[in-house]
């Protein structure tokens, strides 16, 4: 009722301020939002676990490949990223499925995890089954960590601070944690913040091909079922959910470089 604009108007209403995004033609008539809100925490969880877990080792093994870039070991680090920094997350998925799951039966070929009480078995169980996506996003976020944080090590460790505070007599640990890393993940924050997106979609991907409780396997069924109104609201909820993310980060970049302030 009403004119387009007040028609336009109350649908972005009941959009970005309700959450509603009309029942399921699948499961009518249970609304949307419902779906979604029970399969976005098993995404987000995966998200930042393997998020957290990716960046954070892969910068400490490109700080230390680029700060002792002589050094043997540091070449093997190098090696091991670029071998797979170009691997798409599908095809990282498929190779560690093949591995794995049927060559060697370690982990399950889909996940299976039920809705139960949180108890010790419960959590086990859902350890288990998300071991293998988890890692397949580990390890490709792993290789581009490596190399970033390598070269930006390699450059700032010759920069004049260090090489001020090394004639000093700084023990070689201050130099590498308090001096060269806490300059080079700079660079590194923005670049996370700026991946969020591809990260996001990654993860999407590997739930549909593990068939992960989340968004992606949530949007697979929207795809083959032809149920727009779930698919329109997944589409939705990823976008709000990468852009929060990334307005997240962006604030709590003054915790990390101190020449920022908001005022």
């Amino acid at each position: 009722e009403g004119t387009l604009i007040t028609q336009y108007w109350h649908y972005l209403q009941r959009i970005f301020i309700n959450f509603d995004f009309g029942p399921s033609f699948t499961s009518f008539p249970r609304p949307v939002s419902e779906i979604i809100m029970n399969a976005l925490p098993w995404t987000i969880g995966l998200l930042v676990v393997t998020t957290a877990i990716s960046w954070t080792l892969g910068n400490l093994i490109g700080l230390v490949a680029g700060y002792f870039h002589n050094n043997r070991a540091a070449t093997v680090l190098e090696v091991f990223g670029v071998i797979l920094y170009p691997i798409p997350y599908y095809i990282l998925a498929l190779m560690l499925i093949l591995l794995l799951a049927y060559t060697w039966p370690i982990f399950p070929l889909s996940t299976t995890i039920v809705p139960g009480t949180m108890n010790f078995a419960h959590i086990k169980s859902i350890l288990y089954n998300s071991t293998l996506p988890a890692l397949t996003l580990v390890l490709a976020g792993f290789g581009w960590n490596i190399l970033s944080m390598k070269s930006l090590a390699f450059a700032t460790k010759e920069e004049p601070h260090v090489t001020f505070a090394r004639l000093k007599g700084t023990p070689t640990w201050t130099l590498m944690t308090s001096y060269v890393f806490r300059t080079a993940m700079l660079p590194q924050i923005t670049a996370l913040v700026l991946s969020l997106g591809t990260i996001f979609n990654g993860a999407l991907l590997t739930e549909m091909l593990f068939s992960y409780p989340g968004l992606g396997l949530v949007m697979r069924t929207a795809v083959g079922s032809g149920d727009y109104n779930l698919l329109y609201g997944a589409i939705t909820m990823t976008i709000i959910a990468v852009s929060t993310a990334a307005l997240a980060i962006d604030l709590l970049y003054p915790l990390f470089d101190p020449r920022i302030r908001y005022r």
